[in-house]
């Protein structure tokens, strides 16, 4: 049978990254491309003791759930914000999703109409740009620096193409890695209210910052567009995130919190797509969570400790003479690092180079709407342990060395 599949079903097909992962599975390949945290450091004892703790608990933890989710994972979120991130937000306001990609894409279909314009921060995580395109937008990029969104290039984008939407991470931004200032997040956010453009701001990976700083303090320094916004009141900003680069990716529990009307309006949505996010999983995690023999703070302050000595080791091996030409700039935090290849090396060349000797990289390319970034790649410093980061970056230095010998 000749299938008809929908012409922008061609957007999910077109990533090199269904190839890398499927590379991924052999057991000598080093992945430096995807988005993983590092799974030798799950807490599985914790998550082992919820999980039995639960189920023996009661069958209902079995059943179907409401559709918004488990409430008093949402009532520990309230509490948990309010006290560590100066969110003031109540449970009503928060819905538990099926992670931030799809927070991202039910937000897509409930806002977004074919043609309508959506600002993304350039460069952008790739799952940002299939979402919108999937949507039949229009994605357009801003350019940022080492600062955040540049102010003055939102406005001339906002006044030539009356976006509907700014999608953006002000905490280590997907791939820069870049940590907005604060009169970046208020300008930015001033520029929207004015033009009345929603802001989605992305925190997956706001927990991860290497500065000795506690969760109050790195708050007060750099608060999210959500607590400058009022929580919610404000009505401009939809504030996602999840649990997946702080506990375990495959509980797959994200959220999204906002308004009323836009939460109402979401979970709505996620009842056609799904009813709702795994309830048990929600439950597994609220019961670890209220665990008095785990604390999730402790447990990412060791997170941040070990991805810091990642980072510092991949730093190193950048001083290699391989990488000599390239050019980056260390972040306070996240997983990535956005570097700039030697003069003359295009990004997807060097990538099929890299690949037949067991390691990949996110090709720059992927992070453009435009088709931009040639020059550019992301490194993921969070998943491959201490040995696999010598050895796949000597691989992709291998492969470097071999293109600037040709030239």
């Amino acid at each position: 049978m000749q299938y008809s599949f929908a012409a922008r079903t061609e957007v999910m097909l077109s990533s090199p990254l269904h190839l890398i992962r499927s590379l991924a599975n052999r057991e000598s390949f080093i992945s430096f491309a995807e988005e993983l945290p590092a799974e030798e450091l799950f807490p599985v004892s914790s998550l082992e003791a919820a999980a039995a703790a639960v189920i023996s608990n009661s069958p209902t933890a079995l059943q179907y759930g409401e559709p918004q989710g488990f409430l008093p994972l949402r009532e520990w979120l309230s509490e948990d914000w309010k006290r560590t991130k100066r969110i003031d937000v109540g449970p009503d306001q928060i819905l538990l999703t099926t992670g931030v990609q799809q927070a991202m894409d039910l937000l897509a279909r409930v806002y977004v109409e074919p043609g309508d314009r959506v600002l993304v921060e350039s460069p952008a995580s790739p799952g940002y740009l299939q979402v919108f395109k999937m949507q039949g937008a229009v994605v357009i990029p801003v350019d940022s620096d080492q600062n955040g969104l540049i102010p003055e290039r939102l406005l001339e984008q906002i006044e030539r193409t009356q976006p509907k939407l700014l999608v953006a991470s002000p905490n280590f931004s997907n791939p820069t890695g870049v940590l907005w200032s604060l009169e970046r997040r208020k300008e930015v956010l001033d520029l929207c209210r004015e033009h009345s453009i929603l802001i989605i701001e992305d925190n997956s990976y706001g927990d991860l910052y290497f500065e000795k700083l506690s969760q109050r303090e790195f708050t007060s320094l750099y608060p999210s567009l959500f607590a400058l916004d009022g929580s919610g009141s404000g009505q401009g900003v939809l504030y996602i995130g999840s649990f997946s680069k702080t506990i375990a990716p495959a509980l797959r529990t994200g959220w999204a919190a906002g308004s009323r009307p836009l939460i109402n309006m979401l979970a709505a949505a996620k009842q056609l797509a799904d009813w709702q996010s795994s309830t048990l999983n929600q439950r597994f995690l609220h019961n670890m969570l209220e665990s008095s023999a785990f604390d999730i703070h402790e447990h990412i302050k060791m997170l941040n400790r070990e991805y810091d000595t990642r980072l510092k080791l991949m730093n190193g091996l950048l001083q290699r003479p391989a990488w000599q030409d390239a050019s980056y700039v260390i972040p306070k935090g996240g997983m990535f690092i956005w570097l700039q290849l030697p003069d003359g090396l295009d990004s997807l060349a060097l990538l099929k180079c890299a690949l037949g000797k067991g390691a990949a990289f996110l090709p720059g390319t992927l992070c453009y709407p435009d088709g931009r970034g040639s020059g550019w790649i992301r490194l993921n410093f969070t998943h491959p342990g201490r040995d696999e980061l010598l050895l796949g970056m000597n691989l992709i230095g291998e492969a470097i060395g071999e293109f600037t010998a040709r030239s």
